[in-house]
């Protein structure tokens, strides 16, 4: 993708000031160490556990979200590192002064955002098997989401795309 439309809208749009916000925001010490340890669970940790607690614990319906959540997980994985090396979208911390990564990046490119695409995707096949699970897979999700901007390493487009992105392939597997 072209480098002007990424500047279009981190400019024409304001997307860098509200990085700029988040980070900042993000450098308060417990605001930055709980942002850091929701990435560091988002970046699989999390919903490994939960696939093999469901797999172990959820009886025969358990198995078959533990089975979907991961072929879903491993599309969502292909997909996300075509866009990244097609779209080639640098991070905010690389093109913004002002803007700190708090936390090293996975990867080099921003969009879209893994961790995000990811935590929405499994998130909605869980649920689906699972609606108890709501409480906690709902704001963890959104946290996962959230400090992916908090912590420098992406642009909220970034986010939301990975968001529709995840929702999109989460709900298309249910027609498969």
């Amino acid at each position: 993708m072209s480098a002007g439309l990424w500047q279009r809208l981190e400019h024409g749009c304001g997307e860098w000031r509200l990085c700029l916000a988040a980070n900042r925001w993000g450098a308060r010490q417990a605001i930055g160490q709980l942002f850091g340890i929701v990435s560091r669970l988002g970046d699989g940790v999390f919903w490994y556990v939960l696939i093999l607690a469901l797999a172990l614990l959820g009886g025969e319906r358990g198995q078959h979200a533990a089975l979907h959540m991961a072929l879903v997980g491993a599309c969502a994985a292909m997909l996300y590192r075509l866009l990244k090396r097609w779209t080639r979208r640098p991070r905010p911390f690389r093109r913004h002064a002002g803007i700190i990564a708090h936390v090293p990046p996975l990867d080099e490119f921003s969009f879209p955002s893994g961790h995000t695409l990811h935590a929405v995707g499994f998130t909605i096949i869980a649920l689906a098997y699972f609606p108890v699970l709501a409480p906690l897979l709902v704001p963890f999700a959104l946290l996962v989401a959230a400090s992916r901007v908090v912590l420098g390493l992406h642009y909220p487009s970034d986010v939301i795309a990975a968001a529709l992105i995840g929702s999109v392939l989460a709900g298309a597997s249910f027609l498969l």
